[in-house]
């Protein structure tokens, strides 16, 4: 994947924050962002 210098830049100071790799803090966001798309998929499906 590429980012931007600036994303990678907050990655990498949330990662510090939480004393943890860069990929350790990209996976639970990647997975926050899926589940709330999917959720809102649905939403609109059932709205």
């Amino acid at each position: 994947m590429d980012f931007t210098a600036s994303m990678l830049g907050e990655l990498d100071q949330a990662a510090g924050e939480l004393n943890v790799s860069r990929q350790a803090v990209i996976k639970p966001f990647l997975r926050q962002a899926l589940d709330q798309h999917y959720l809102a998929r649905r939403a609109r499906k059932t709205g």
